[in-house]
């Protein structure tokens, strides 16, 4: 039995848009109707039903959830605040709180309201202030009910992918001369927004969730390509940051090979998403954030997996590796599964299911617990247990 440490965190996580529902004045639901993405709809309707899912959270024994706000519904307009939609995000903490579990709370997981991307996105030069400013007002409501939060969830991947994807959108662009602007607006977003929640509670806990790979060199060239790619995607951000962190929010999802076989590549197991499957990869990337000495909590982790055949496996071998990035002195607290629900995944709408509890989106979002969130579940309650 490999037992974890005291105090360790094992939830599961979720994002405001990709869940709640009924959201229509965000980017995404602009590019949805334009025909770019998938529309969301009711999602998982989790914006009525959290509580019924925070009681699924509990049942499956986990003690901390990461979930997110969304900034589109708390600041319809610039400047203007709804303090109806502002409680009810209180209330979510407070749920949370009732059942015992750790809130994570994330300020920005991708989605804009429309107003913000219309005078610019992150390409005006006062788009910092203007984050802080929202980031503030979260602040100010949740008060010291929160201990974490996550200013901003993977940086990289907003500037990349979701910047190709919505090219056409006002404040998108996959230009990367622009990205590497945007990039360097974030982390100043990020700093601001750092320096007025310390303000305001000068015990919580702030960083960022920060999606790494771990990235594998096959010969000569490919090594040379891995540790630059491994320089520019892992370290180059959280360098930035230094000083304005408490703990590093770890997400981690695949290895990456330069150069890898043909028929490596093909033989190799995928999720459905078509991505390689190797949990262990976690252990490298683990090490990697270690140089910064700071807590580690893996903020997200996980599988597209609509049958259910590899999450499990998935999470066993993954828990393994933390456990051995732990014995040899990395200083992880916590891991918190994506998702927790098969929820509305941006481009691919709800065609690629992550969660630990399958909803049914055709039959009123009904849930319904997967035989891998027991096997986890199992796992969390044995005393934070991993059988060897």
């Amino acid at each position: 039995m490999k037992k974890f440490p005291d105090g360790f965190l094992w939830g599961a996580s979720t994002s405001s848009m990709q869940v709640e529902g009924g959201i229509e004045n965000n980017d995404w639901a602009e590019a949805a109707r334009l025909g770019k993405t998938p529309p969301m709809g009711l999602a998982c309707d989790h914006y009525n039903r959290f509580e019924e899912d925070l009681d699924i959270v509990q049942s499956l024994h986990h003690n901390a959830f990461r979930f997110s706000i969304e900034w589109a519904r708390i600041e319809p307009k610039e400047g203007v605040f709804d303090e109806k939609e502002l409680a009810h995000y209180r209330d979510v903490v407070r749920a949370c709180r009732v059942r015992g579990l750790e809130p994570f709370v994330c300020i920005w997981h991708f989605s804009l309201p429309l107003w913000f991307v219309q005078r610019g996105s992150f390409g005006k030069k006062d788009s910092p202030d203007i984050f802080a400013r929202y980031a503030k007002k979260v602040a100010e409501t949740l008060g010291d009910e929160v201990k974490f939060y996550l200013t901003i969830n993977e940086p990289l991947v907003w500037v990349g992918e979701h910047g190709k994807i919505l090219g056409g959108t006002p404040g998108f662009s996959p230009n990367p001369f622009l990205g590497l602007h945007y990039l360097h607006q974030l982390i100043r977003a990020h700093k601001s927004a750092y320096a007025v929640i310390k303000s305001l509670n000068p015990h919580a806990h702030v960083g960022v969730a920060k999606h790494n790979f771990s990235f594998v060199g096959v010969g000569f060239l490919g090594n040379i390509v891995a540790g630059v790619s491994q320089y520019l995607w892992n370290r180059y951000f959280l360098n930035a940051l230094i000083g304005y962190q408490d703990f590093i929010g770890i997400q981690f999802y695949q290895r990456l090979f330069f150069w890898q076989s043909k028929t490596e590549e093909q033989a190799a197991p995928k999720s459905d998403i078509g991505w390689q499957l190797h949990p262990e990869g976690i252990y490298d990337v683990l090490k990697e954030a270690s140089r910064y000495t700071l807590p580690i909590y893996i903020t997200e982790s996980g599988v597209a997996d609509a049958k259910d055949q590899f999450r499990r496996e998935f999470i066993v071998e993954s828990l393994r590796a933390v456990h051995r990035a732990i014995d040899d002195g990395v200083d992880v607290r916590g891991y918190l599964h994506w998702s927790l629900l098969d929820n509305y995944e941006f481009q691919h709408g709800f065609s690629m299911k992550f969660g630990l509890v399958h909803v049914d989106h055709e039959q009123g979002q009904k849930r319904t617990v997967r035989s891998s969130a027991q096997a986890y579940a199992d796992i969390v309650k044995d005393n934070s247990r991993l059988r060897t």
